[in-house]
């Protein structure tokens, strides 16, 4: 990162507020980094066990099989129960409670595998909403850990040692400066001296 700058002390204030900026919030997006790499592999770990629960479900699903022609339309989602939380400062979609409608009606002409088929689908839905949930939930936080980890590295690696490098630069400058002013006063003093005293 090339800074523009001036040689003087009103600049070495300003990078210096900068720099001093940027080492605060280093330790703090470190935390956050590490904070959400946690939270990425336990919702990756959650995710596949949720994968795992559906693919045992998948095989009671297939014991119905030859029933699910006969099954009544008496099932419908009522609240998928989707709403937004906060891990670490990100915004990430959230499963709450799941609910169903079950249609009103006899259940003396219904044959009697229905309420265990009821609960199979209820069981397949809410795995599913759960499993797309949770995938978005991971991008999320697996997008929120890279521009992370793209800001501690940008600080770290560039920005810091930039500010530092001006301010290096501009100080011994203005020494520089300083000195050679001293240097030539005290030419003229002496010529002065001289000029006296001959």
């Amino acid at each position: 990162m090339a800074l523009k700058f001036h040689y003087n002390k009103t600049t070495i204030q300003q990078f210096r507020r900068q720099l001093a900026i940027r080492e605060n919030a280093l330790p703090i997006l470190k935390n956050k980094e590490t904070a959400l790499r946690k939270e990425e592999k336990q919702a990756k770990q959650e995710l596949r066990e949720l994968e795992e629960a559906q693919v045992k479900l998948h095989e009671r699903l297939t014991d119905f099989q030859p029933f699910w022609g006969e099954f009544p339309s008496i099932l419908s989602l009522d609240n998928p129960g989707i709403h937004e939380k906060k891990i670490v400062g990100v915004k990430v979609p959230d499963v709450g409670e799941i609910s169903f409608l079950v249609a009103e009606m006899s259940w003396k002409n219904l044959p009697a595998w229905i309420p265990a088929g009821i609960d199979v689908l209820q069981q397949a839905i809410k795995l599913g909403i759960e499993i797309h949930v949770k995938t978005l939930q991971t991008t999320a936080l697996n997008t929120a850990r890279k521009k992370t980890t793209q800001k501690v590295n940008l600080y770290e690696k560039v920005q810091i040692p930039a500010y530092e490098e001006a301010i290096l630069k501009i100080k011994r400058f203005l020494e520089d400066k300083e000195n050679i002013s001293k240097a030539g006063q005290k030419i003229v003093k002496k010529r002065k001296r001289k000029g006296v005293v001959g």
